[in-house]
């Protein structure tokens, strides 16, 4: 085999299991009655599930902020907390539950100051 053909072979056992992770978390939030992130409406009150995929402290401001990426297999949308450093259970892997209302900023969907409720 050439090289060009095992690096072709390797880029496709990724893509596959990238495929495999958005279809496990849509198998595990997208229960019936739940919204998916991908079909939620902006600037109206909504609960989403998900997994975190990653959780970051960022400036804006000058002020702390904890941005956050949900992602249930569908779509993702940032969850932003104005003026906090860290808040207990938020932390990469984690599934929660978040509630408020989708805006749009710089062409990313975000929650700000989201409620959230931690999922085992």
């Amino acid at each position: 085999m050439s090289v060009r053909g095992s690096v072709r072979q390797a880029l496709s056992r990724w893509a596959d299991t990238a495929d495999q992770e958005q279809r496990d978390l849509r198998r595990t939030h997208g229960s019936a009655g739940e919204l998916a992130i991908a079909e939620a409406p902006l600037r109206t009150p909504v609960t989403l599930q998900g997994t975190l995929r990653s959780v970051t402290l960022m400036p804006r401001g000058g002020v702390p902020t904890l941005e956050a990426e949900l992602d249930d297999g569908t779509a993702t949308v940032t969850l932003v907390w104005l003026g906090r450093r860290r808040l207990a259970g938020i932390e990469a892997g984690r599934a929660l539950s978040a509630s408020g209302r989708i805006g749009l900023h710089d062409g990313r969907r975000i929650l700000y100051n989201p409620r959230y409720e931690l999922m085992p």
